[in-house]
């Protein structure tokens, strides 16, 4: 049995998120970030999902499509479920170019409109990890996850790029709202395993990585960033005209990405760390 949400947080405080979430991811460009670094991620899930043709599959956090698009065209019955209408509209015309069926819902994670059991399969691919209460949201996938289905989580890990890049923005950013945990978390085993507890079996976790090679140096990075991607693009808001953070800011980030990058030549790549969870709904 799920704890119902307004036990769990006060419903202001899930609306005051849910506001402020919708306005950060649809900030930017989200969507060429995926097209630019993380586009891989999304079959990758897929396929460590195991899906069969006909299965009733969720995607939670989907954005513009990364996961819920391929698992659309191996044959499953695919609902996209993202906070953000911006990047389901995106997701719908890109599954249109592909010739790609399912449906685009409007959802919180923390708060699936879907009834127990309703899917056979759940998934979230760097998306249900950005939802800041962490239990809340996992009870949530595996509330909707019918017993005997299948969840599958990718997330960053908190000592790979990205997990590294949310600790340099850490100190300029907006305060959390009370109670949420870092989105990284969802990267380190421990931390998922306690999450799901013991309502699934056959927890498979699994750290890979991710090779990148859009950016020739860090300061390429941190502007292509600064220009796209919802958190970054909110802590520099939240710096605001601050001209010397700002400058530790950019400095930072640059080398953070100057760090992680490989290669001469004029070819350079990077190795982003990431979570791959798979389990069995009790």
């Amino acid at each position: 049995m799920t704890t119902s949400p307004s036990a769990t947080v006060p419903a202001e405080l899930l609306e005051t998120v849910r506001t402020k979430h919708r306005a950060l991811w649809a900030s930017g460009d989200y969507p060429a970030v995926v097209a630019n670094a993380v586009a891989g991620l999304g079959p990758v899930l897929v396929e460590a999902c195991r899906l069969r043709p006909g299965e009733t599959v969720l995607d939670v956090g989907a954005g513009s499509g990364n996961a819920a698009i391929p698992a659309a065209l191996a044959g499953a019955d695919v609902v996209a479920s993202d906070l953000t209408p911006e990047l389901l509209e995106v997701g719908r015309q890109l599954a249109a170019d592909q010739g790609a069926q399912l449906r685009w819902e409007q959802a919180d994670a923390h708060a699936l409109p879907y009834p127990d059991g309703a899917f056979d399969v759940v998934m979230s691919c760097i998306g249900v990890m950005f939802a800041p209460f962490h239990q809340l949201a996992a009870d949530e996938l595996l509330r909707v996850t019918r017993h005997g289905g299948r969840v599958g989580v990718l997330s960053w890990t908190p000592d790979g790029f990205i997990g590294e890049l949310f600790a340099t923005l850490r100190p300029y950013a907006p305060p959390p709202p009370p109670g949420a945990q870092p989105p990284p978390l969802w990267g380190d085993e421990s931390h998922v395993r306690d999450l799901f507890g013991d309502r699934v079996r056959h927890l498979h976790a699994e750290t890979r990585t991710l090779t990148v090679d859009r950016f020739a140096s860090g300061a390429e990075l941190r502007d292509f960033f600064k220009a796209a991607y919802g958190p970054m693009i909110a802590t520099y808001r939240n710096v605001g005209d601050d001209a010397e953070r700002t400058r530790q800011l950019d400095e930072e980030l640059a080398a953070l990405g100057d760090r992680y990058l490989r290669g001469s030549d004029g070819g350079s790549t990077m190795e982003w760390e990431y979570l791959l969870v798979t389990a069995e709904r009790r």
